[in-house]
């Protein structure tokens, strides 16, 4: 066993710099895209023809990204190892027509999407980012990253009951931001604005995916700055710890007896079945053609499979200093104490006891502390991309990750080495 790895808090500088810089999937994957060009990876398209050759490539789908390192020596039945992992973050997303207005406010009409905890959007100031779709075909991404939107709560004086039976907010009443003054609907509003924000001409945009997002940064906390408070840690932590490791082992020069893969996808917050999703064929197509460009052949992808294994890093719920009885009573993940490994019998996670025994060598590898994580039998359990993967794509799957506290809030939180102790093990796993 490795010495356990010095904290570097550099690592948890920079994660802080990609949440900052990703407040939509679509900025996440430039993000990524951008730190694996510099150690070397290229950007290949779906429709032109691929090569074999070695080295470092990736896709980019939208909000999703796939990127792999062929190394020197890689036949064309390599097994993969995988770090999956998801961009998308639950939060309030526009509608197709936006602009409304109510008793003398403007507002924007927004949906939810995924399980956000709805209250910690309120009386927040929020920005808008996204992507913006052109009538030449191309698109844009767009950040409007000050204070432009706000959820107003009701005062308590017009609730007196929000003290004794809590707050109680219907989803399309009550979530609804202002972003002005005035009583008149103005259709075309909001993205005139947004066009004129991204220097575009007037009635230049023709379909949007549009997103709120906090604009307070990400910070440390406490007496020793041993806690890192931040948006979208569900699932970009995870995103970045993957990203990192994928590129220090495509640079470390060392002989990789496996071809290691980053697959970021969309929509894992609304079931993941998209063409971005996990559920949707684009890993599967992706290391398909990684084989078959190598001069591979039906068999040689059967054999690569069979080999394959991946890891499911996404974040996990840390014990709760005020609520330890929602927890199992003899699993209590601790922030700062390692990455964990995510169990559940019924298959809502895909770990078994082979895959622990995949990562905790890994984690023996790294130096790196490694906790497990069950749910409280009286508590439904969560789930991920894990058991999709590992279903869909018949691969080996484990599911990992950080643990952290107030998991969907537009604001999460977790101890500052664990990005670091992560990304060390996902090194290690790559590696082999």
């Amino acid at each position: 066993m490795r010495t356990p790895p010095r904290f570097d808090r550099g690592h948890t500088d920079d994660l802080m710099t990609f949440l900052a810089a990703s407040p939509s999937p679509y900025h996440a994957v430039a993000s990524a895209a951008e730190r694996l060009e510099k150690a070397g990876f290229r950007q290949v398209s779906e429709t032109d023809a691929w090569d074999g050759t070695l080295g470092g490539k990736y896709v980019l789908r939208g909000g999703a990204i796939i990127a792999w390192y062929v190394p020197e020596g890689a036949t064309p039945h390599t097994p993969f190892r995988i770090v999956g992992a998801h961009t998308d973050s639950p939060n309030l997303r526009v509608k197709p027509r936006p602009d409304s207005a109510a008793h003398g406010w403007r507002q924007v009409s927004v949906e939810i999407y995924g399980g956000p905890l709805l209250n910690s959007w309120l009386d927040r100031d929020l920005g808008l980012a996204g992507r913006l779709s052109l009538r030449d075909g191309t698109s844009r991404l767009v950040n409007i990253d000050r204070p432009l939107l706000r959820v107003p709560q009701l005062a308590i004086h017009l609730d007196r009951t929000v003290s004794s039976e809590g707050l109680k907010l219907d989803k399309q009443r009550h979530l609804q931001p202002i972003w002005g003054l005035g009583d008149d609907v103005r259709d075309g509003d909001l993205i005139a604005f947004l066009e004129e924000e991204s220097g575009l001409p007037k009635g230049e945009v023709t379909g949007w995916d549009l997103m709120t997002h906090s604009v307070e940064p990400p910070a440390y906390l406490g007496r020793d700055k041993e806690l890192l408070a931040g948006p979208r840690m569900d699932n970009l932590l995870s995103v970045h710890a993957g990203t990192a490791a994928l590129a220090a082992v495509a640079t470390s020069g060392d002989e990789l007896p496996h071809i290691p893969v980053l697959a970021a996808f969309d929509h894992e917050e609304n079931g993941s079945q998209s063409d971005t999703g996990a559920d949707g064929p684009l890993l599967g197509g992706v290391l398909e053609r990684s084989v078959f460009a190598r001069g591979g052949s039906y068999e040689d992808r059967a054999r690569a499979f069979a080999g394959t294994v991946c890891l499911s890093s996404d974040t996990g719920h840390a014990v709760h200093p005020n609520y330890a009885e929602r927890h199992d009573p003899t699993h209590h993940p601790r922030a700062d104490e390692g990455p964990i490994l995510k169990v559940n019998v019924n298959n809502r996670y895909a770990t078994d006891g082979s895959g622990r025994a995949i990562f905790a060598a890994a984690c023996e590898r790294a130096g790196v502390p490694l906790q497990t994580f069950v749910s409280n039998n009286s508590m439904p359990c969560g789930t991920t991309i894990g058991p999709i993967t590992a279903a869909r794509h018949g691969i080996r799957t484990v599911d990992i990750g950080v643990a952290i506290l107030s998991m969907h809030s537009a604001r999460e939180l977790c101890g500052a080495k664990d990005p670091y102790l992560l990304a060390n093990a996902l090194a290690a796993f790559l590696e082999g």
